[in-house]
């Protein structure tokens, strides 16, 4: 079985660059590319719901949700580290962090169980709406959103600020204005920790975030700005950093400190700069999320993500048309790309290789089982190499098939697979897959023992593309 899905998956990579345009999805084909694109792939039921209200109903849904089950709130609810905020998880860490100083090993042992309860809980927060939540267009952006603006939860304080930063400078604003969200991200400690920017100060200037913020968060490599525009940008950002102690009982830790901002007179982008201390940063903010590189460059990510990994120019062209026209507005991009003919083209249909988190999450749906536990689906991903909130560089996990396609993380997904077929049923999930099963898979499905079966459809190569 594991040669002949190893195979299969290798030789289908060779397709999944689409074709030129051709004819539109329709039906029970269209029901299930959006239910791969907007969601984690579709649960037992799911096609038929969307082809029944159809793809435009759908795409509205889950472009304006509806609030989260009671159950799956509830159980979300019961996860208490998720309700401290930026300050209070820090103070912990300072806390624990102290106490281990004193060489005690009860000391160190509390620290260990500190912050690992906070990392499982987040991971488990994350995973649980991931698979559950009828939100799914809301968790592919947070996924979306979170690469884009990577932190690395292996830094220092990091370790406890993942949970506050994903919930409160990354969820808010998915569908939102950019403008809010990179001001959202650009200061949060996780962001203001991980790329240095709160050590930043006159006369000891750090430009890590400076260069990301240009480079990856906006106007994109090379796009239009030079080594000494960062210089000076970062020198516009000094100052911006965050009190870990004296803010620790507010939910918002971000403080300008005007003894470290550089009060020099500044050219940045052509553009004389005056000292302004904290509107200067603000005043970057405004130009770099409207600036006609921002729109193309995001709007390019977007169409990667959703379409093909190169994504058609006329759409790029369109969605940055939409954000120049709406300052930024996220949920009418995605409305105009979601709409597009190239969108729903059926040559991208099954044209993307999923990455291991979408893999497991969709494998995770499809089985129609109720999460229990995220603990193996968590080594999973690390054994794929995706381990969650675990990208130590800034530019975040890569979502193209050249990153993930190859032999042996091909056999670990099959592994994965193997271990979820005991307590699931191959007929349900065939099913639930609708025709994302391809006739030569569903014959081979059929000709083989029950109990390979629904290892061969969670594991097979018509379910490692979307």
């Amino acid at each position: 079985m594991e040669r002949w899905i190893l195979a299969a998956a290798i030789g289908a990579s060779a397709v999944l660059l689409p074709a030129a345009q051709a004819e539109p999805l329709k039906g029970e084909q269209a029901a299930l590319h959006v239910l791969n694109r907007l969601a984690y792939g579709p649960r037992p039921g799911d096609i038929e719901r969307v082809a029944q209200i159809g793809v435009q109903r759908y795409i509205d849904e889950q472009l304006n949700p509806p609030p989260l089950p009671a159950a799956l709130a509830q159980r979300l609810d019961g996860l208490q580290t998720q309700k401290l905020t930026a300050g209070q998880a820090l103070e912990e860490f300072q806390e624990v962090r102290a106490e281990a100083k004193k060489d005690k090993d009860e000391a160190k042992d509390m620290r260990r169980e500190t912050i690992g309860k906070l990392a499982a809980e987040t991971a488990e927060a994350r995973l649980l709406r991931a698979i559950e939540s009828p939100r799914q267009l809301e968790e592919v952006m947070v996924d979306f959103w979170f690469n884009h603006f990577n932190v690395f939860q292996g830094k220092g304080q990091d370790r406890v600020l993942i949970s506050s930063y994903e919930r409160d400078a990354v969820r808010p604003h998915v569908f939102g204005k950019f403008r809010d969200l990179l001001e959202a991200t650009a200061k949060h400690p996780a962001m203001l920790f991980y790329l240095d920017n709160w050590v930043s100060k006159a006369g000891g200037l750090n430009e890590n975030y400076a260069r990301e913020l240009m480079e990856l968060h906006t106007l994109g490599v090379d796009n239009g700005y030079t080594q000494k525009d960062v210089t000076e940008l970062a020198r516009m950002l000094t100052g911006w950093t965050y009190a870990p102690r004296r803010l620790v009982n507010r939910n918002e830790t971000f403080v300008f400190d005007p003894k470290r901002h550089d009060n020099g007179q500044k050219v940045w982008l052509g553009l004389p700069v005056k000292a302004r201390g904290e509107a200067e940063g603000e005043y970057a903010l405004d130009v770099l999320a409207v600036h006609p590189a921002t729109a193309r460059h995001i709007s390019t990510q977007l169409a990667q993500y959703f379409v093909a990994d190169v994504p058609p120019q006329a759409l790029v062209e369109r969605m940055a048309a939409t954000w120049r026209d709406t300052g930024g507005d996220i949920r009418a991009v995605l409305r105009t790309m979601f709409t597009s003919p190239e969108f729903m083209d059926s040559a991208v249909a099954g044209a993307k290789f999923k990455t291991p988190y979408q893999f497991v999450v969709s494998a995770a749906r499809a089985s129609g089982a109720p999460v229990t536990d995220v603990k193996p689906l968590l080594g999973t991903l690390n054994r794929l190499g995706q381990p969650l909130y675990g990208c130590q560089t800034p530019d975040g996990y890569k979502n193209t098939q050249d990153a993930w396609l190859n032999p042996d993380a091909l056999s670990r997904r099959i592994a994965f697979a193997t271990s979820l077929a005991p307590n699931t049923d191959p007929q349900m999930v065939q099913t639930a897959l609708g025709a994302c099963v391809s006739p030569r898979t569903a014959a081979m499905v059929a000709s083989s023992p029950d109990k390979l079966r629904a290892a061969m459809l969670l594991g097979g190569p018509d379910f490692m593309q979307r």
